[in-house]
Parts: structure tokens; C-alpha cells; sequence
């Protein structure tokens, strides 16, 4: 994985120089930040490729963190180092656009494992990527990031594209819903399908000039993403 850099905001710095000195042996650079403003003022002045942010920072705490981050780049994956394992600490994160989550503490060779899937993820697929698809009345261009009808244009996020390329891939059949965590997120747990609701509702609004399209709901199976076939 050489060429990756990511960038480490801990302010445990015994921890942070263990996880950096391991990553590093792996191939990875990276950079080391010790509270929340310093690893805002590094993400701005360089690009990274994966940025893993202890939730409970001085100055600046994870979760602000990334908020501040999202602002302007809403590309770059995150995942959350966190001492905490409540629920509404993992809802929070995924709504502030974290890929995943890890608690506190955790063996290295998991969280490798979980920066390498978060990668895999979020590298954008050839498939697709620079061609126009039309869904229905749409047209959706993932390489732009955008949605339109009748003239009308909406920006949507990088993971939004991910999840409609997925929609599409697999329309009017029968998409069942822990293939689909596993296959956008690695993996199925109860955090990530409430992620995965609200992008649905979010689809549902975007797509809502369409009568013809619907985001069909599949009792404890999945979801069917119903689109009319061009005549």
C-alpha cells in the first residue's frame, strides 16, 4: 500500500507513535497530529487518502473534527478511534460521514484490516464511473457527482454515488440488505443499517420527480430499487 498517506489525529502520543511506527511498517505514511486543530490545520494544508480521529482530542474532539473536515472535503475516508462503544457515539459518527468505527482498545492487526477495507471501498470503481446512466427521468453522473431532471442539477456526495451506483448495478431485483452493508461497508452490523436507512430516505427525496421510480422495501430481506426499462 505504498503512495497511501493518512493522517493520525491522537492525542494519546505512546498510542499515536505505536500506530504510526505499525502503519508505517506496512507501507503507509503518515502524519501525526496530537489534538483536533492541529489535524484540522494538516488536512488543510495536505491531501490525505484515509484520516483515522480519536474521538476524545483537547482543543478539538473527533467528532468537530470531522464536521470541520466534511465542510470542505467530503471525499476522504474517516474512520473513528474511540474509547467509547455507545450506540449514539457510532450514530453520530456515521451521520457526520465516518466509513467506519473502532473501539478502544483494539488489536493492530484490526484496524489494518478495517483501513484496508475502508480503501477498497472508496476507491471508485471503473464501472460506470465515467459514463452517464439514465434512471428514468434522471440522468445520473457519478464522474460529476450529479443528478438531473428537466434541466434541474443536484450535487450529491461521493458516498451517495457509491450507494446509486450499487442501486443501479442491481435495479428491479431483489437487493438483499446485508449483502448490500457488506459490499458498500464490509461488513453488517446494526449502526451501519441505520446509515444505510438514511441514505435510502435521502434517494427517495432526490428521486421523487420520477412517480415511475420507487425504493421498494422488502420485509427483513431488503430493498427493490424499481425502475422502468427504457422502451
Amino acid at each position: 500500500m505504498k503512495g497511501i498517506n493518512i493522517l493520525l489525529a491522537e492525542d494519546d502520543l505512546n498510542l499515536g507513535s505505536l500506530l504510526k511506527d505499525f502503519l508505517e511498517a506496512e507501507g503507509y505514511q503518515v502524519v501525526l497530529c496530537k489534538d483536533g486543530e492541529a489535524a484540522l490545520h494538516t488536512a488543510q494544508q495536505s491531501p490525505f487518502d484515509l484520516m483515522l480521529l480519536d474521538v476524545m482530542m483537547p482543543k478539538m474532539d473527533g467528532f468537530s473534527l470531522a464536521s470541520a473536515i466534511r465542510m470542505t472535503n467530503k471525499t476522504t475516508p474517516i474512520i473513528f478511534l474511540t474509547a467509547k462503544s455507545l450506540k449514539e457515539d457510532k450514530i453520530k459518527g456515521y451521520g457526520l460521514g465516518a466509513d467506519d468505527y473502532i473501539t478502544k482498545p483494539f488489536d493492530e492487526e484490526e484496524l489494518l484490516c478495517k483501513i484496508k477495507a475502508v480503501l477498497k471501498r472508496t476507491t471508485p470503481e471503473p464501472v460506470l464511473m465515467n459514463e452517464t446512466v439514465p434512471i428514468g427521468a434522471y440522468i445520473f453522473d457519478p464522474r460529476n457527482q450529479s443528478l438531473t431532471c428537466n434541466g434541474t442539477l443536484k450535487r450529491i456526495t461521493e458516498k451517495e454515488c457509491e450507494i446509486l451506483l450499487y442501486l443501479v448495478k442491481h435495479r428491479n431485483v431483489v437487493i438483499k440488505r446485508d449483502q448490500m452493508l457488506k459490499d458498500l461497508w464490509g461488513q453488517n452490523d446494526y449502526f451501519l443499517g441505520r446509515s444505510l436507512d438514511v441514505f435510502i430516505t435521502k434517494f427517495r427525496k432526490y428521486l421523487k420527480d420520477d412517480p415511475a421510480i420507487k425504493i421498494e422495501n422488502v420485509f427483513r430481506v431488503g430493498f427493490i430499487f424499481n425502475v422502468p426499462d427504457k422502451k
